[in-house]
């Protein structure tokens, strides 16, 4: 399998992530005016799992270390599968919450106090999994994006008092999805094996990242018949949505849009699991989930979000993006 060894590299591919999981909502955006999240998601979800098989036959079983992908399916222990699986499953369920808070809320809301939030909880359980980094730069670097958070729900107060309708479900949907979304990594990440600087053997019984991937989107993608399914019965807003719809209501397009929403964000996980095993686990996270600020800016500056807002919104939305980029700054040079 290829292995990424240099630091630089490593957080070349967390800036990535940041950009691919700050960006791929907006394939949904595209697709709200014509398609129900609910039928978006299928696609999402199989844009992800497709990913993961070409990266697992490609990088994952190519290169001078660790185990081929299929080498390494066979070796690994049940408990380890299971425990990549559980995160797909954990993080299926988050993702669907923060989708239907982005379809009520937007963009400008819902990432910055649902992503923001899974920063501050994914770093600190993903830290208590493997301990690795800086712990008082770590916790410097999440309070400073605790601050970004604070400032953005103070600019969204502005909003809500210029007479927007303030989509309390979309802030709660947000919320919820935070937490669960913390706690999705940590499960992924124990499940790998570490490797060997020297030799570039990889830990038996455990997993490649790459073989962590898969399994990932696979409890992702499998868990979509349950947690999908259930919102589509009882969606959030609007009226029930059929499997029917799936295939009367969509074209092509719209198919691959979602598809490829699930391509984005999954270049952005397998980057994030790859890198860890250099810049560790808890930087790895941390940093990629500066898609907050990615997310933040897509909803402000080109679906103008926060249009009308009163007079000093702009400041406090400069002062979230600031905070932002000190506490990426901060999670980055933890690891130095």
């Amino acid at each position: 399998m290829v292995i990424v060894e240099s630091y630089p590299i490593a957080v070349a591919m967390c800036v990535v992530t940041m950009l691919c999981w700050g960006s791929w909502a907006n394939t949904q955006k595209l697709a709200s005016k014509e398609w129900r999240f609910q039928l978006f998601y299928w696609d999402y979800a199989i844009g992800v799992f497709l990913l993961s098989l070409i990266l697992a036959f490609t990088m994952g079983s190519f290169g001078s270390g660790g185990r081929g992908f299929c080498a390494d399916l066979a070796q690994t222990d049940g408990k380890w599968l299971g425990s990549a699986f559980l995160g797909g499953v954990i993080f299926n369920l988050s993702n669907i919450l923060l989708v239907a808070a982005i379809d009520i809320a937007g963009l400008a809301v819902a990432f910055p106090v649902g992503v923001g939030l899974a920063l501050v909880l994914g770093v600190i359980t993903t830290y208590v999994a493997k301990p690795e980094g800086n712990v008082p730069m770590l916790a410097a670097g999440v309070a400073a994006v605790m601050i970004a958070i604070v400032l953005d729900a103070l600019a969204y107060k502005n909003l809500a008092s210029a007479g927007k309708k303030t989509p309390v479900k979309g802030i709660v949907l947000s919320v919820v999805a935070g937490v669960l979304m913390g706690w999705f990594y940590s499960f992924v990440a124990q499940a790998m094996g570490a490797i060997d600087p020297a030799t570039k053997v990889l830990e038996a019984g455990k997993l490649s990242p790459y073989t962590a991937i898969v399994l990932f989107s696979a409890g992702l993608l499998a868990s979509n018949f349950i947690w999908n399914s259930i919102v589509m019965a009882k969606p959030f807003s609007g009226e029930p949505v059929t499997y029917r719809d799936y295939f009367t209501k969509g074209n092509a397009r719209l198919h691959l849009i979602g598809i490829l929403g699930g391509i984005i964000w999954n270049v952005g996980m397998s980057f994030s699991i790859i890198a860890s095993t250099t810049a560790g686990p808890a930087l790895s996270y941390g940093l990629g989930q500066g898609a907050t600020m990615v997310g933040a800016f897509w909803g402000v500056f080109i679906w103008k979000e926060f249009k009308g807002a009163p007079a000093g919104t702009g400041k406090l939305l400069a002062a979230m993006f600031l905070f932002y980029l000190i506490g990426l700054a901060v999670l980055i040079a933890s690891k130095f």
